[in-house]
């Protein structure tokens, strides 16, 4: 029993301590040189996930055209922002509540899963300071951001993005199979890092989770 106690406790205070060191490093080092932060985009979170939200414009329709082919209402007059999430497969398309849980796809998120593109349509949301956080960033990134989220959805041999048939949470959202695997380290919180290093913010080293990527990007940014 004191073998198994005290592995517990170096278990937990190497994770204490790699989360520490994973959101007070900052990851790039230095700042991209951006000066000229016009564009908005959003981050929204809730206690274990982040999606990205990113403006709807003419370049971006352009851009996201396989999501109308979708059937997502990327024209429609109130259409204000794309929401993009990636996460396991099994536990984002098993799970649309927490009531939905279920043992296989929480197994999966702790080894090894498939991972996919959840992508939704929003009207005007507004900034809380809490679950949803607003951050600028420059044209450039704004590029690479569009460019990075785009390059996520995996492709079929003839180069189209893969949709996952009959698989959503509501009319306006869909899934499609992504480049990547999932597990619990690893996951959607260090994808929207990566996607928002890419804009030219910058983050922690490692963020696992939402807590610990919003810290890092309130103390670097």
């Amino acid at each position: 029993m004191r073998k198994t106690a005290r592995y517990t406790l170096f278990v937990v205070l190497v994770i204490a301590v790699a989360v520490t060191i994973g959101t007070l490093f900052p990851r790039p080092i230095w700042h991209d040189g951006e000066t000229a932060r016009t564009r908005d985009i959003l981050v929204l979170s809730n206690p274990i996930h982040t999606d990205i939200a990113i403006p709807l414009d003419d370049n971006t329709r352009a851009t996201f055209a396989f999501l109308a082919e979708s059937g997502m209402p990327l024209a429609h007059p109130d259409a204000r922002w794309i929401i993009f999430g990636w996460g396991g497969r099994a536990f984002y398309l098993e799970t649309p509540t927490w009531s939905d849980l279920k043992p296989i796809p929480v197994l999966k998120a702790f080894t090894v899963d498939s991972a996919v593109m959840h992508v939704d349509v929003a009207g005007d949301i507004t900034p809380n300071g809490s679950s949803i956080t607003r951050f600028q960033i420059g044209d450039d990134g704004f590029k690479r951001l569009v460019g990075f989220a785009s390059d996520s959805f995996a492709t079929d041999p003839n180069g189209d993005r893969r949709h996952i048939q009959n698989a959503g949470y509501g009319t306006n959202d869909r899934f499609f199979e992504a480049k990547g695997y999932f597990n619990a380290l690893i996951g959607c919180n260090t994808w929207t890092a990566q996607a928002l290093r890419a804009a030219g913010l910058r983050t922690g080293l490692w963020n696992p989770v939402p807590k610990t990527l919003l810290l890092s990007l309130d103390l670097y940014n």
